[in-house]
């Protein structure tokens, strides 16, 4: 559906930036080959690491099971090629804090033999719950593909909240990264088919797909798709970083702010990418679960820039060498794009789930890192932050590690963009004072969290051991009441069965109506006769002695 009238909302601040996308768009995409070895980390996603169900000398096929999710906010892994287990252990992961994650390491066979599932994919999903949709979605391992990597089952549960409408990000806003334009390209058929999917699941009442106006080709590819379908509207934003944020969109297209420190479910609002899309397709109808993604491979220090489809766990060396890459040139290596992405201490770390670019400068370009200066207050950081926050203010009190009045000016809204640090005069590093004042407010956080349920569990504690000895004290009052109790008090059997027989004796006299009166008389003329009998024996016996 053409959008020509559709309102644009401008966000707050912003960058034009030197789109550096060309070079990695020349070509089309190509599948990169299967590794000698793959190694796959248990955590690939926001939330909880998997935990395996294959050991060591295992043989595995491509889509098994090799790690099972672990609580709500978490999702399974699955072998991306058939082999042998060869190891479970910490491994080089792609990572910002550059430290080592438990990872299956898998020798492959060269096969690619496929394992058989018993979960087809299905052509007709319309007679599918929600429930069941979401179900399979989690299965198959899909998180966001955007380079968050939220478990994507999760963002499509809307929680009793009503949902509107259902976005797409397809803005790809970053310079260098150009994987997401490249699959909407070739593949929009299958992201349209995802986003049909995703808005049965969310009863979406209508679809928005947002997409920066340089992407002429992709435009053209999803409107082909979508065809007359007139509940789907594409929106052409103008280029400029980042347009691509999930909020920055949101407001783009709707006019609406996400709550702070809130998520866009509450605006009856939820947002997923393209390339999410195109795996949650692959899942349902096909029945795959997701065991690759589109990398781009591209800067100054790769001789030949493409995108590429990568089998997850791929190690970042083997792509490298397939582009020709000169190990001794390379500069630098990061994860992401210039603007967002994070340095590479190792290339043999693996290609992840989250891994949607591999940026590598040649070593001339590097530039010696430039020496900070004092703030000038100038304000220019505050002018460009699409966030429309104070990050002068937030940086004094990181520097000075005053965490309380930081959150004051909600350090967590800060998306990490890194604008204030392009037009900063000082060459401040900004964002790293923000990252190091989250991370450590979170570990805070989480010591507080622990000293919290230590002193619940110590009170818990005390107040046992004062409940067992209140019981036993009444215990003790008790058993020494019953030891003063007088001896006519005690509770004798024998005496107490003598007094039940002569109560019902006397019960029994008053049923036949003896009154103690005429007991006693008849005791004294029984007695009576009883003497008369004993004086007339007597004279008898006297009379025989005589005789």
């Amino acid at each position: 559906m053409t959008t020509a009238s559709h309102k644009i909302f401008s966000f707050h601040g912003g960058l034009y930036l030197d789109e550096h996308k060309s070079i990695s768009t020349s070509k089309r995409i190509e599948s990169a080959p299967i590794p000698a070895m793959l190694v796959l980390p248990l955590s690939q996603h926001i939330g909880a690491a998997a935990k395996p169900c294959v050991a060591i000398g295992d043989s595995v096929l491509k889509g098994q099971l090799i790690a099972k999710a672990d609580g709500r906010v978490s999702v399974p892994v699955h072998a991306s090629s058939s082999g042998k287990v060869i190891a479970i252990e910490k491994r080089h992961v792609p990572h910002p804090s550059q430290l080592k994650a438990e990872c299956i390491v898998i020798e492959t066979d060269g096969r690619d033999t496929a394992i058989e599932t018993e979960q087809k994919g299905l052509a007709n999903y319309h007679s599918l719950s929600t429930d069941e949709l979401r179900q399979r979605i989690h299965d198959a391992g899909i998180v966001g593909l955007g380079g968050a990597g939220f478990p994507s089952h999760v963002k499509l549960k809307p929680n009793g909240h009503h949902i509107e409408t259902l976005i797409l990000n397809a803005a790809e806003c970053e310079p260098y990264i150009s994987c997401d334009d490249m699959l909407m390209r070739e593949q929009a058929p299958a992201i349209i088919s995802g986003l049909r999917i995703m808005q049965q699941a969310l009863h979406a009442k209508n679809c928005m797909i947002g997409i920066e106006d340089n992407k002429v080709e992709a435009y053209a590819a999803l409107q082909e798709a979508i065809g007359d379908s007139d509940d789907i509207e594409i929106v052409r934003v103008p280029t400029r970083y980042p347009a691509g944020g999930e909020r920055q969109l949101i407001y783009s297209l709707t006019g609406k702010q996400a709550p702070s420190q809130g998520r866009p479910l509450e605006i009856g609002i939820v947002c997923h990418n393209v390339g999410t899309a195109a795996a949650v397709h692959n899942a349902i109808t096909k029945g795959e679960p997701l065991l690759s993604r589109i990398v781009t491979l591209t800067g100054s220090g790769i001789p030949q820039p493409r995108n590429m489809h990568v089998l997850l766990g791929t190690p970042i060396d083997d792509l490298l060498e397939h582009c020709r890459t000169h190990k001794e040139n390379i500069g630098r290596t990061m994860i992401g794009g210039p603007m967002m992405g994070y340095i590479l201490d190792s290339t043999t770390a693996p290609v992840t789930k989250t891994t949607n670019c591999v940026l590598v400068t040649h070593q001339r370009d590097i530039k010696k890192p430039e020496t900070a200066l004092p703030c000038i207050r100038c304000g220019e950081c505050a002018d460009v932050c699409p966030v429309n926050l104070l990050p002068q203010q937030l940086y004094w009190y990181a520097r000075s590690q005053e965490f309380d009045h930081i959150q004051d000016y909600n350090l967590f809204d800060c998306i990490e963009c890194g604008c204030c640090d392009v037009v900063c005069p000082s060459r401040i590093p900004l964002v790293q004072y923000f990252r190091f004042a989250k991370t450590t407010i979170w570990q805070q956080e989480r010591n507080k969290e622990k000293s919290d349920k230590a002193r619940n569990r110590h009170e818990l504690r005390l107040e046992r051991l004062e409940r067992e000895k209140r019981e036993k004290r009444e215990r003790h009052n008790r058993k020494k009441a019953a030891l003063k109790k007088e001896p006519d008090q005690k509770e004798d059997p024998k005496k107490a069965a003598i007094l039940a027989a002569m109560k019902r004796v006397k019960e029994k006299q008053v049923a036949t109506h003896v009154s103690p009166s005429n007991t006693e008389n008849l005791n004294a003329e029984q007695q009576s006769k009883i003497d008369e009998a004993d004086a007339r024996r007597a004279e008898q016996h006297k009379d025989k002695n005589g005789s």
